[in-house]
């Protein structure tokens, strides 16, 4: 405080009392978030103890991140401290965010011995915002069903609704997951066989499911062929016969093959893996029995 009588401070005096820079002090003078009460009559800036106070206050709320507008915003009260930190919450949460990308990235990158170019893929895959990842998953659907009045709606409505997205926390081998999916729910080659499965599901819901379409059939498939395989039976074997005439009967092989291709392939059967990667589940959609029956439908229908 200055000797004479007026309890007033200069900036060196503030400075020593809070143990802020005389630099600092000047630029926040300068911004406006400090301004001084009066000039003294070699015209140096002075402040008041409420000045002081105030000061302190500017520095609480920069170390926290707030930004010289949002400061300036709560000291002329056109924002309570609660709403610009509740702001800056969002906003460092959205950074949390960002940075756990970044670092599964390149962990990834590091793991896999990615070269640039493959990292700046995965990088812009990875930081597409949620609402561009929804869209997407959502034209891939759309396309999928597009016309399809008669496919099942709950497949529709789980198609939909597929946690296609990275987690908040995401893990290395989840930013590969989706930069994997998200290439893949893009290729025509991969639509087309997703659409070939819609359309199977639409014309069994016209018409009289067949057997090879039913609930009972997966059922039965599991248990028939997880059996055969314990037992060593190779899908190609004379063996093989009995299981595929227990499970199929006097149905038409050639159709359910064609049904089972379309459903049950390898690409798939990875993207149903890549979903359950993204979903931290454990996948068990009985791949290798069904490849068991396509094997052995293939082996005989092939003359």
């Amino acid at each position: 405080m200055i000797d004479d009588g007026t309890g007033l401070f200069t900036i060196g005096e503030l400075a020593r009392s809070t143990g802020l820079t005389v630099r600092t002090i000047r630029y926040w003078s300068d911004e406006g978030v400090l301004t001084p009460v009066t000039r003294s009559a070699g015209g140096y800036r002075l402040y008041d103890a409420e000045s002081a106070a105030r000061l302190e206050l500017i520095r609480t709320l920069r170390e926290l991140g707030l930004g010289l507008a949002d400061v300036r915003r709560v000291l002329i009260g056109e924002r309570t401290v609660a709403e610009v930190a509740a702001a800056h919450v969002a906003a460092l949460d959205a950074q949390i965010r960002s940075l756990r990308v970044t670092r599964a990235v390149l962990s990834s990158v590091a793991r896999r011995g990615s070269t640039a170019e493959e990292m700046t893929l995965m990088n812009n895959l990875a930081r597409l915002s949620a609402a561009e990842r929804r869209r997407i998953l959502q034209e891939f659907v759309d396309e999928m069903f597009h016309g399809l009045d008669l496919a099942d709606p709950d497949i529709r409505e789980r198609m939909r609704t597929s946690a296609m997205d990275l987690p908040e926390d995401p893990t290395p081998e989840q930013v590969d997951a989706w930069v994997e999916l998200a290439e893949m729910v893009r290729d025509p080659e991969f639509r087309a066989q997703m659409r070939q499965a819609a359309e199977f599901n639409a014309a069994d819901r016209a018409h009289e499911v067949p057997r090879g379409a039913s609930m009972w059939f997966f059922k039965r498939l599991i248990e028939l062929v997880g059996s055969a395989r314990e037992q060593g039976i190779a899908p190609e074997s004379p063996e093989a016969d009995e299981v595929l005439g227990d499970l199929l009967g006097d149905t038409d092989r050639a159709a359910v093959l064609e049904r089972m291709k379309a459903t049950h392939n390898v690409r798939l059967a990875r993207y149903r893996e890549l979903m359950a990667v993204l979903k931290g589940a454990t996948l068990s959609a009985h791949e290798e029995e069904f490849a068991w029956v396509v094997a052995a439908l293939e082996v005989r229908t092939a003359s």
